[in-house]
């Protein structure tokens, strides 16, 4: 699973991400693995691990503008003091055992997102069930 987010300037990022954390245990033992990355330099993804207490969780960083647009991500400018001058919204993407997207979801704001703990109960229905990804007529 790769949870795009906005970067270490976003207090609604760090809440999102605390609770990922907390959650990696549970989408592991599902076999799902976590990464989260953002447009920020590796010096402020630093930061975000450790000033957001996030030890377990992988973090992506120097996402270029042209790997976020191929991704679907909405990228904004910075419209005040702490943002960096262009980054990423939020995005969620589940990729399947033959490494193909299984869900999206794509945020032009840093509300909105997948409620996690639900998200987990997805992973356990779709693996039970065998239901199959959708949205593929596009």
């Amino acid at each position: 699973m790769v949870v795009f987010y906005r970067g270490l300037h976003c207090p609604v990022c760090k809440k999102h991400l605390q609770q990922l954390h907390e959650l990696i245990p549970a989408f592991e033992e599902r076999g799902v693995n976590v990464v989260a990355v953002s447009m920020d330099t590796e010096k402020r993804a630093r930061l975000s691990r450790k000033d957001w207490e996030l030890p377990n969780l992988i973090l992506g960083y120097e996402l270029s503008k042209e790997s976020a647009v191929e991704w679907g991500l909405y990228l904004s400018e910075a419209v005040k003091d702490g943002e960096p001058a262009v980054f990423s919204e939020p995005g969620l993407f589940l990729i399947d055992n033959k490494n193909e997207v299984y869900y999206s979801n794509i945020n032009s704001n840093p509300w909105g997102r997948p409620y996690l703990p639900t998200f987990v109960k997805a992973v356990d229905y779709i693996v039970k069930s065998g239901y199959p990804a959708r949205g593929e007529m596009i």
